[in-house]
């Protein structure tokens, strides 16, 4: 059975078996007590686990003496900015990401609309540990309402944002192909592709929670959207995980982009109108840093992990800033990864560079990332990678998160799991071949050790 996932992320399990009503009571009465009788949003994607456990929430946010406002079934980065919106002190996200339809979780979310810091996502864990809750009497109980208009507010406020020429957009009729997989997106991407007057073919779009395929957008995963953008002779392919904060592109070929260049088109676009920094993970692609070089603006890198980057941009002012993953992070907007945000920055920087996504995307500069991991059962990860760590100490080695090995135009990305007993070797390189022969190089030198 596979273990409840707790993390600066939130907390997923499988339904029934790892996450069950007790584990969300648990830590939704936590949650509600470290509010503190504040204002809460609740938002959840399509999972057809999502009403009970949404039921479930909402009941001990009440006990908790917690006001909630229910916002439906709608992208994590709408949670983030209703939380914004309605000045609330916080809010949860009922959803297991990029996970399969039998995954379920809990994202927590604090007052200014990102993800609980490391320390007070602890705070809630540990109390939920120990089972110390804020529980009301009868008089002093939460209150609900709902509210069903945060999607259309969502693409009001992205559409307001002084980068896009909508009226140019909706002249260009874009042809536009995407994938919901049955997600939540299916309730947010068509209806702002139809906002920008594109004309939209939805494949998997009904908001069921029977994912049509496995959820994460890798390229394995998106062969028929592949396929119907080059069948169909579109200009461009979107495909968005469950809860919408991360997009795949596919040009025009039929070509799977990939999530990393999401990203890397995002922060060319918005340094070719303002130069500031940019703040990304540690495993995201060089191709974004390179950019960010080109235009001489800082670049930035942090831990793994959203909050992590959004933190950071905080602190540093960043204009930019994201994870490799598909999450482009647009701080005039709010400070999460935001897959609605990079579909319109994507056709923007499409409808400014008046030719076509495969040429936009050979315009960029060129890497392959490969990803893979080894089992290190019965072995302490940290001391691992302190020795891999001495082993290369004459190169450019970085131990923020886990161990990072630089190149002139290479770099290999050693990460402990806190889920697994496994160590996570990420490669990159001009080619692929070079890449899987990097990442093969350090998985052979981890087996010596």
């Amino acid at each position: 059975m596979a273990a409840l996932m707790v993390s600066i992320s939130g907390v997923r399990g499988i339904v029934g078996e790892s996450l069950t009503p007790a584990i969300i009571e648990k830590y939704a009465l936590a949650y509600g007590s470290f509010i503190n009788r504040g204002t809460i949003i609740l938002g959840r994607d399509s999972r057809t686990s999502g009403e009970f456990i949404n039921n479930i929430v909402q009941g001990c946010l009440l006990a908790t003496g917690c006001k909630v406002i229910d916002v439906g079934i709608v992208p994590t980065p709408t949670v983030q900015m209703e939380i914004l919106h309605h000045k609330a002190q916080g809010g949860i996200a009922i959803t297991a990401s990029h996970n399969p339809p039998e995954w379920n979780g809990l994202k927590f979310m604090d007052a200014n609309g990102r993800f609980l810091s490391p320390d007070n996502a602890n705070k809630v864990y540990s109390e939920a540990d120990k089972g110390n809750f804020n529980l009301q009497k009868w008089d002093d109980i939460g209150s609900f309402k709902s509210d069903k208009n945060a999607n259309k507010r969502h693409i009001k406020a992205l559409l307001k944002l002084p980068y896009f020429d909508v009226k140019e957009l909706r002249k260009r009729k874009f042809k536009v192909i995407v994938d919901c997989v049955n997600g939540a997106g299916g309730l947010i991407i068509p209806q702002l592709l139809e906002e920008l007057g594109c004309e939209i073919k939805v494949i998997n779009g009904e908001p069921n929670g029977y994912f049509a395929h496995t959820p994460e957008p890798l390229p394995e995963n998106l062969t028929e959207l592949s396929k119907t953008v080059k069948k169909k002779k579109a200009d461009i392919g979107f495909a968005v995980d469950p809860d919408v904060d991360r997009c795949a592109i596919i040009a025009n070929k039929g070509n799977i982009i990939g999530e990393e260049y999401t990203l890397a088109l995002a922060v060319k676009f918005i340094l070719s109108k303002e130069l500031g920094n940019v703040v990304v993970n540690m495993s995201t692609s060089r191709a974004s840093e390179d950019i960010a070089k080109y235009y001489n603006c800082p670049f930035i890198r942090t831990k793994v992990g959203e909050i992590n980057v959004a933190e950071e941009m905080v602190k540093s002012e960043a204009i930019i800033g994201g994870e490799g993953n598909g999450g482009v992070i647009l701080p005039e907007l709010h400070l999460g990864r935001d897959a609605p945000a990079a579909v319109a920055l994507t056709l923007q920087a499409l409808l400014e560079f008046d030719g076509s996504m495969n040429e936009l995307f050979l315009s960029l500069p060129q890497y392959k990332i490969v990803k893979k991991k080894i089992s290190i059962e019965g072995l302490n990860p940290d001391e691992l990678l302190q020795k891999m760590g001495e082993k290369h100490k004459n190169k450019k080695i970085d131990f923020l998160d886990g161990l990072k090995i630089d190149t002139e135009n290479t770099w290999v990305h050693l990460r402990k799991s806190n889920t697994e007993p496994i160590i996570r070797v990420m490669a990159e390189a001009p080619t692929e071949k070079e890449a899987e022969k990097l990442a093969n190089t350090y998985l052979k030198e981890i087996q010596s050790l």
